[in-house]
């Protein structure tokens, strides 16, 4: 059986949560604010935390931050957030929550995402995303190495986030591809659910930072209707190798 922390100072909400996990089979324990659920993660090992954002005191991009500290393999966490928190949704998600859920949500999906969230953490591949291994790819001045986890630009090294990296490398192995945003998000992540608009929030970070001028992209492009398009240079585009993904 495995077991859940829940993470809101909501009496209704973690009650109404923790009936729903219990139903669908979970040991579930229950913490109402940062510092004590972090006793209660140190005392038991959980196999997945379902952590709020707004808390009082410790709010929970502090709480996911120290529960992905130290030696310990991290444990999964999806969070709960409200609509309007994009940015420290998307902040959430480079310190390592695994997914989120936006408030008010339907119960029996955060079920479906607690479930999708352990399968993908006993298979292959890794709580951050697909492993991706093969060559370094290179086009319009960009190199990029899938088993360095790193890219360069013009010889200057790029400060990417694990998911801009996971985004750049797909884009990348795929150029001339209209590849839809929902599409993104699965093959990516791995995630079977979500708000699309994350997808949007990452393009444009990364945009940001490989782009010569962001608000003209001429690396990754918007295909109206569809998603995005990694188009390079043709002096640079027969210098991409084909790579092997591995899920």
């Amino acid at each position: 059986m495995h077991s859940i922390l829940v993470v809101d100072d909501d009496p209704t909400v973690a009650e109404v949560v923790t009936g729903y996990l219990e139903r669908a089979g979970f040991r579930v324990d229950r913490a109402a604010d940062g510092l004590e659920a972090l006793r209660m993660a140190a005392g038991r090992r959980h196999d997945l935390v379902v952590l709020d954002l707004m808390l009082p005191g410790m709010d929970g991009l502090e709480v996911c931050r120290r529960l992905r500290a130290g030696d310990a393999p991290p444990i999964p966490v999806i969070m709960l957030t409200a609509r309007g928190d994009e940015d420290d949704r998307i902040l959430g998600l480079e310190l390592g929550a695994d997914d989120y859920v936006t408030k008010p949500f339907s119960p029996r999906e955060l079920v479906l995402r607690v479930e999708s969230v352990l399968r993908r953490h006993g298979g292959p591949g890794t709580a951050d995303g697909p492993r991706r291994t093969g060559p370094k790819l290179r086009a319009a001045g960009i190199v990029l190495d899938p088993a360095a986890r790193r890219a360069v630009k013009d010889g200057r090294e790029l400060s990417l986030t694990l998911r801009e990296f996971d985004l750049l490398a797909h884009l990348m192995h795929h150029p001339g591809r209209a590849i839809g945003r929902e599409q993104l998000m699965h093959e990516v992540w791995g995630w079977e659910f979500g708000d699309l608009s994350t997808v949007t929030v990452h393009v444009r970070r990364l945009r940001g930072k490989i782009e010569d001028d962001p608000a003209s992209p001429r690396l990754i492009q918007t295909v109206w209707g569809v998603g995005y398009r990694f188009d390079a240079p043709q002096d640079s585009a027969t210098t991409l190798p084909v790579a092997r993904e591995e899920v």
